[in-house]
């Protein structure tokens, strides 16, 4: 049997999780089907994770790091508000698309009968992304795009409009592709 690098089973633990995910059906995933599924035993798993919790927490940070990490680049390439609110809104509804496992995690479908504590982070994740979009709509009023005074209800519109999308792929089985009729959509919430 090839022996893995450290860190190699817990990222392919991970990897396997997401995966499983996918199913449209959405099943609750217990640690039995995901151990029979990697063809290790339960106990290896916790060797790696002290819980199924751990396991979606890693999936979290996964998910924070890469958007956040989009969203930081983007604000940084683009000096015009509604332009970095827009590349924003297209790469979290392209992530989505990319990584529906994610997507069945940052909505919440996938932590139901979970650690009540991994819902309250994506809430946070979905709150910061709605922080971004009011940061980039502060900018836009300041070069004359924007109105300053709907700044916040602007920015909540816009963060539920994408959460919608991902709500759709996860319920549609991944057929609704979250990006269908972006473009114009973001236009109208621009406007």
């Amino acid at each position: 049997m090839a022996t893995t690098k450290p860190g190699e089973r817990k990222l392919q633990i991970l990897q396997t999780l997401a995966t499983m995910l996918e199913q449209p059906k959405g099943e609750k995933i217990t640690t039995a089907a995901l151990a029979a599924r990697l063809d290790v035993s339960e106990a290896a798993l916790y060797r790696h994770f002290a819980s199924k919790a751990q396991m979606f927490e890693g999936l979290i940070e996964f998910i924070e790091s890469t958007v956040f990490g989009l969203i930081n680049k983007i604000t940084e390439q683009q000096e015009n508000g509604l332009s970095q609110v827009q590349a924003m809104i297209l790469m979290l509804l392209n992530f989505a698309e990319r990584n529906p496992g994610m997507t069945r995690v940052m909505i919440g479908d996938a932590l139901v009968n979970e650690d009540e504590r991994l819902q309250t982070r994506m809430n946070q994740f979905i709150d910061r992304i709605e922080l971004a979009f009011k940061q980039s709509l502060r900018i836009a009023a300041t070069q004359g795009q924007a109105n300053e005074s709907d700044v916040a209800v602007r920015a909540n519109l816009i963060a539920n409009a994408v959460l919608g999308h991902w709500q759709r792929y996860a319920k549609t089985g991944f057929k609704q592709s979250p990006s269908e009729h972006a473009s114009a959509q973001i236009a109208i919430l621009l406007a």
